[in-house]
C-alpha cells in the first residue's frame, strides 16, 4: 500500500506529496462543512483521481499528525497492490430506518473475501447502534467494522457525506476491503470519570431518554450543569456523557452523548438507543485520562497490526467532538499520546465526529460510542 497525502486550503488550493506512482483506488477526505458544502472541493479531487473512489465527511476538527485544524480539508489517496476496494452508499430517510440501511449496506459488500469494513455517516438523521447492528446483522460480529459519525463542531445543525458524488445530508457510506494481503486493527478507549449515584432508565424510547429514576433527565442535567449552561444545551451536554451498563451483559458498557432536547417534555435524545432498564451514571473529564485514553487506543491498534508489513501504514483517528470542546487546548495531549504508541512510521489521518464505530477490547463486538478515541490501522501484507 502508498499513500499520498493532500490539503486544500483557500489560500492555495490543493497541495501535498508527489504524485502516486500507481492511480489510487481510494481517496478519503475531512473537512468543515463551510468547506465541503456546494461541493466545489469534491469536483476538484474528482479531477485529480478521475477513476478512484472519493469518500468523505464533514467534522468537528481534523486531524493531521500531531495537529488538528479547521481551516483546511485534509485527504489522503491509498493505493493498494493486492487489495480490492468497494464503495456502497445509501440515503437514509429516517432514524427509524437505520436498521435496514445498515443491512442494505452489508449485502451489498457480503463476500467471501471480505476483510474489513469503514463507514462514514450521517451523523444526526442516524441511529448509529442500529446501523451498526444491521451490518453485523449480516456480516457477522467476527468481521472488524469502524468508521464514524460525521460531525459539524459544537452546532449539532448539519453533517455531509459523500461517496463518489458531492457531500449530502442523510448519507451512508461503506467502504469494503477485499483480500488476504489486506490487514486492519482497530483501538478504542476513553478516560472519562464517572460521578454521582447510578441510575436506572426508568423509561426510554429508542434514543430518546425520558426518566432517570422515575425523573426527567433535563432536570437532572439542570441541576448538575447549573442553568446557564442547561440553557446552552445540547452542546454543552457534550462535557456530560452519560455512561451506559447493563447487567444483563457486564462487560458491554458505552457511552452516550446528548444530541438533542425536548424543553417541554424535559427529554433528552442521545446518538443511539438508551436501553430501558440498564443503569447510567454521569461523567466528566480528567485531562491527564483522557490523553491516557486515547493514548491506550492507539496501543491497541498497534498491538494487533500483525505480520510483516509491504509500503505504508495509515491510521484513521475518530475521536469525539465532545472530547475537544472538554479538553479545549489540552486536546493536543490526546493526539501527542496516540502518536507516541503508533511511531513514526505510521500516517495519521482523522477527524472529530458525532459517533465513533469500533469494537472494544473487552467484547470485540463492534459498537457505537461517544467520547471515545478510536484508531483504526490499514496496511498490506508482504507477500
Amino acid at each position: 500500500m502508498h499513500i499520498q497525502y493532500l490539503h486544500w486550503n483557500a489560500a492555495h488550493g490543493w497541495g501535498g506529496a508527489k504524485a502516486l506512482r500507481e492511480p489510487a483506488q481510494l481517496v478519503l477526505y475531512f473537512g468543515s462543512r463551510e468547506h465541503l458544502a456546494g461541493g466545489e472541493r469534491y469536483r476538484e479531487l474528482r479531477g485529480l483521481y478521475p477513476r478512484s473512489h472519493i469518500v468523505g465527511c464533514t467534522t468537528g476538527g481534523q486531524i493531521q499528525g500531531d495537529d488538528i485544524n479547521d481551516d483546511e480539508i485534509i485527504a489522503v489517496a491509498l493505493h493498494f497492490a493486492r487489495t480490492q476496494v468497494r464503495l456502497v452508499h445509501e440515503v437514509i430517510e429516517s432514524r427509524d430506518a437505520s436498521r435496514a440501511c445498515g443491512a442494505g449496506l452489508a449485502r451489498q459488500l457480503a463476500g467471501t473475501d471480505l476483510a474489513g469494513v469503514f463507514v462514514l455517516s450521517d451523523g444526526l438523521n442516524v441511529n448509529g447502534s442500529e446501523l451498526i447492528a444491521g451490518i453485523t446483522e449480516v456480516l457477522g460480529s467476527d468481521l472488524p467494522v469502524t468508521g464514524g459519525l460525521a460531525g459539524d463542531g459544537t452546532r449539532l445543525e448539519q453533517t455531509l457525506v459523500g461517496a463518489d458524488g458531492e457531500p449530502s445530508t442523510n448519507r451512508v457510506a461503506a467502504i469494503g476491503f477485499y483480500g488476504r494481503s489486506f490487514r486492519i486493527a482497530h483501538g478504542c478507549a476513553g478516560g472519562w470519570d464517572v460521578f454521582g449515584p447510578r441510575r436506572k432508565v426508568t423509561k426510554s424510547a429508542g434514543p430518546v431518554l425520558v426518566q432517570l429514576d422515575g425523573e426527567p433527565p433535563l432536570d437532572l442535567y439542570s441541576r448538575y450543569l447549573g442553568e446557564e449552561d442547561a440553557v446552552a444545551m445540547p452542546g454543552s451536554g457534550l462535557a456530560f456523557p452519560l455512561r451506559i451498563h447493563d447487567e444483563s451483559a457486564p462487560d458491554r458498557q458505552i457511552v452516550r452523548s446528548v444530541f438533542a432536547v425536548d424543553r417541554d417534555a424535559r427529554t433528552l435524545t442521545f446518538a443511539a438507543d438508551i436501553p430501558e432498564g440498564c443503569t447510567a451514571q454521569l461523567m466528566r473529564a480528567n485531562f491527564d485520562s483522557l490523553a491516557a485514553g486515547a493514548g491506550e487506543a492507539g496501543r491497541q491498534a498497534r498491538s494487533a497490526l500483525a505480520g510483516e508489513i509491504a509500503g505504508d501504514k495509515l491510521a484513521i483517528l475518530v475521536s469525539c467532538t465532545g472530547r475537544r470542546r472538554v479538553m479545549g487546548q489540552r486536546t493536543q495531549d490526546e493526539l501527542d499520546a496516540v502518536g507516541a504508541e503508533l511511531g513514526d512510521d505510521v500516517v495519521r489521518i482523522g477527524f472529530y465526529s458525532y459517533g465513533e464505530i469500533a469494537p472494544p477490547a473487552a467484547t470485540g463486538r463492534c459498537e457505537l460510542h461517544n467520547q471515545t478515541m478510536t484508531v483504526t490501522m490499514i496496511a498490506e501484507a508482504a507477500g
